[in-house]
């Protein structure tokens, strides 16, 4: 029965659908998607800034799996502190990969997972803004994916990229979830338009912003090699 509804009502690109991981997997699938997204190669694709934004929506219900507050603050305090713990582990073991087997990493054969240009860019912003790359990365698809391995492969000291990493996830988690709830609560107060509704358009506006950096320094690099 579980094969069948698999194989008729799943597709992978559900895979890059906020509201999938929240109606499947609620808080708990949405602390292991940005535990993979921030420390496993692998998960570079997957939905980090939306799916963090969307969760602000989604704050009590979601808040409601672990304990029913009845505050809105409180709420979004608790899925705050669980999700940034995930992504502070998250990057702890991309950089506890990158000090064991990173330098392997750029002698290995390209696939759909694995492309040795993403790693170079994480080491080429690493280079660019040191320490803080590590804070900074984590608003950036790909790259935060990459930037703790090139942190462990050019051996930050420890202590330091504990301090990065904790600061780096707070703020990401803590950004994405309260512009995500407060946005929904203005707007249905203002306009009376529930974002629950429209989740394709929110998603869409994150995927554009935050990808713009990234597209825009792949276009001028391309520029100045013509």
């Amino acid at each position: 029965m579980l094969d069948a509804f698999i194989s008729t009502a799943f597709h992978w690109s559900q895979l890059l659908q906020p509201q999938f991981y929240i109606e499947h997997g609620g808080l708990w699938l949405i602390m292991f998607v940005v535990f993979a997204e921030t420390g496993l190669f692998a998960g570079f694709f997957l939905p980090g800034d939306s799916l963090l934004f969307v969760a602000g929506i989604y704050s009590t219900n979601l808040a409601n799996e672990v304990v029913a507050t009845g505050n809105e603050y409180i709420d979004l305090l608790v899925i705050l502190v669980l999700i940034a713990a995930a992504g502070i582990a998250g990057n702890a073991t991309g950089y506890w990969f990158g000090r064991k087997v990173g330098p392997a990493m750029y002698g290995w054969k390209e696939n759909l997972l694995f492309k040795r240009t993403y790693l170079e860019q994480a080491h080429e912003f690493y280079e660019k803004h040191g320490g803080g790359a590590i804070i900074v990365a984590r608003f950036i698809p790909i790259i935060r994916t990459f930037a703790p391995i090139v942190a462990g492969i050019v051996q930050m000291q420890k202590a330091r990229f504990v301090l990065y990493n904790i600061i780096g996830s707070f703020a990401w988690v803590f950004s994405m979830l309260v512009g995500g709830h407060f946005l929904q609560k203005w707007i249905l107060s203002q306009f009376g338009f529930d974002l629950k509704h429209h989740l394709e358009i929110i998603v869409l506006g994150i995927v554009l912003i935050t990808t713009a950096p990234v597209i825009m320094k792949l276009v001028f690099n391309k520029g100045k090699k013509a």
